[in-house]
């Protein structure tokens, strides 16, 4: 049997989700096409609707890159590729991130231009099945169906995106709750310029494009940050990610160990570990210690792809072990 780095596939429950996840991103995009088209017929000359179709294709970018990105993931790793293509979610997750920094940019210099211009959208009147109708009420009617389904996909998306650790997925979630804010915004919009506020439809206009905007950076700088191998953080880059805890905590409970500091990178939906271990004084680990030690690490979380155990005679300062964090309280 020949040796390889790391895993190829997720266990079967985080296989379940992405199934679950691929189905969900297939019905969003289907759920995009109709609604950009919709809002497309109806959208006149306000900015509000103008952004909120802008928006709309911009919602195309992370379902889109999710799944041309887990077509590649699970690929076995090889000589030219030794880590495997786990961080192809990064790869996507970079991509979303500046499809939205650079139409959030254009939409509120566009917004802002017709807010400082006094531009009037003028909305005119249509004809449907005979009957003279102001194009606002279909413009509000609209949107307003857009609202309920992004609501829902995101809650599941959230779920998932936590479960799986794919801050792509994370990502389509947050766009989702932009779709439905934008509808809202664009609703706001259009009323006002039917109650005669010319100022309320490019106002909306601009908030939806700083949503995006604000969207894109925080995408952006977190995905930079990954694949410039920041320590590993969680699904939201909220906090550091407890895998690194618990693999220090485990390795330090081993009878031959004196010190244990770890360093964890961020592969997409999987990490690589790297732990640096201070044996105790005439205790150097027999090969089978560490296959065991390793092993161990493994079964600790899923999300472990393959670890790293060095045996060394001090702890790097950077991974902080526990003498050193010690060390430096005493110096203080």
């Amino acid at each position: 049997m020949t040796a390889r780095f790391g895993r190829t596939e997720l266990p079967a429950p985080q296989r379940a989700a992405l199934r679950r996840a691929i189905r969900f991103e297939w019905f969003t995009l289907v759920f995009l096409a109709v609604a950009i088209t919709l809002v497309f017929l109806v959208m006149g000359s306000s900015q509000a609707m103008k952004a909120a179709w802008v928006e709309d294709l911009l919602s195309l970018a992370p379902p889109i890159a999710f799944l041309v990105a887990v077509k590649i993931v699970n690929k076995i790793p090889t000589a030219k590729y030794p880590y495997g293509y786990h961080r192809a979610i990064g790869v996507a997750h970079l991509v979303a991130g500046v499809a939205l920094l650079t139409m959030g940019a254009f939409l509120i210099i566009d917004s802002f231009t017709g807010l400082l211009g006094a531009e009037h959208p003028p909305i005119g009147s249509v004809v449907v099945f005979g009957q003279q109708l102001w194009l606002g009420w279909l413009m509000m009617g609209v949107m307003a169906l857009t609202i309920p389904l992004p609501i829902y996909f995101g809650r599941v998306k959230m779920k998932l995106a936590k479960e799986l650790h794919d801050k792509v997925l994370y990502a389509d979630a947050d766009m989702n709750k932009a779709d439905w804010m934008t509808a809202v915004g664009s609703i706001v919009g259009v009323a006002g310029i039917g109650l005669g506020l010319w100022w309320a439809d490019a106002a909306m206009a601009l908030f939806i494009a700083a949503s995006i905007l604000w969207d894109g950076i925080r995408n952006l700088r977190a995905a930079i940050t990954d694949l410039m191998d920041t320590r590993a953080t969680t699904f939201d880059d909220d906090s550091p990610h407890p895998v690194s805890h618990k693999v220090d905590e485990f390795l330090r409970s081993l009878p031959w160990t004196d010190d244990v500091g770890s360093r964890v990178r961020d592969q997409g939906h999987v990490f690589h570990v790297e732990s640096f271990i201070v044996p105790k004084h005439g205790q150097m680990p027999s090969l089978q210690k560490l296959v065991e030690a390793r092993d161990g690490c493994i079964d600790l979380d899923w999300k472990i792809q393959d670890i790293v155990l060095v045996p060394i005679d001090e702890l790097p300062e950077e991974v902080g072990g526990s003498k050193n964090v010690r060390q430096s309280e005493r110096n203080r």
